[in-house]
């Protein structure tokens, strides 16, 4: 039985087949349109873009994720890397120049907690997850698990701890290249 996690990733990665649009092209109209509530960006998207109500409810519960109050995405990065994990933002900058050389494809998408890397499905996840390091979920199933390529968890089936920016070397970008290939 899948996941309340899994069944959300799944509605994620199912957004464009089922919308016509993909979450960041979405994310942009509602940004343009600067709804208040939950509910107003339901009906618009309901009403006007004719979406069903479950992706309507989906697509602005991202919506209010990506910027809870008023505040935008690059706030959120900000945040993510602010006080004690000031030193780990040029990891972050690092994957994410890397991720962008992809393909004109590759779609940011900070939230709170981490930054989704996505195509047509999410094939990254960065994540400051302490003080002293970056965890980079990667989506590369059937990948064999090393010691620097980890387990991952429901969101992505493998994880590489980063410490440094010198972390995102060739072994780092060949696996993000596959995950991003896969994606496709």
């Amino acid at each position: 039985m899948a996941t309340l996690e899994q069944h959300h990733q799944t509605m994620l990665n199912n957004i464009p087949e089922k919308t016509g649009k993909t979450l960041a092209q979405w994310l942009k109209i509602l940004k343009a349109e600067d709804f208040e509530k939950h509910g107003q960006i339901v009906k618009f998207l309901k009403t006007k873009h004719g979406v069903t109500h479950g992706f309507a409810n989906l697509i602005a519960s991202e919506s209010r994720a990506a910027k809870p109050g008023k505040v935008g995405d690059t706030d959120l990065v900000a945040a993510q890397y602010a006080g004690k994990k000031a030193h780990l933002k040029p990891i972050h900058d690092a994957v994410v120049k890397y991720a962008n050389s992809l393909g004109k494809d590759v779609e940011i998408l900070p939230r709170k907690t981490s930054v989704s890397l996505r195509r047509k499905k999410q094939f990254a996840l960065i994540t400051p997850a302490t003080q002293t390091r970056v965890d980079l979920g990667l989506a590369l199933k059937g990948e064999p698990v090393t010691d620097r390529l980890e387990a991952g968890n429901a969101m992505t089936s493998h994880k590489v701890r980063l410490e440094n920016a010198k972390s995102v070397d060739a072994e780092l970008k060949r696996w993000l290249k596959q995950a991003y290939a896969a994606a496709g």
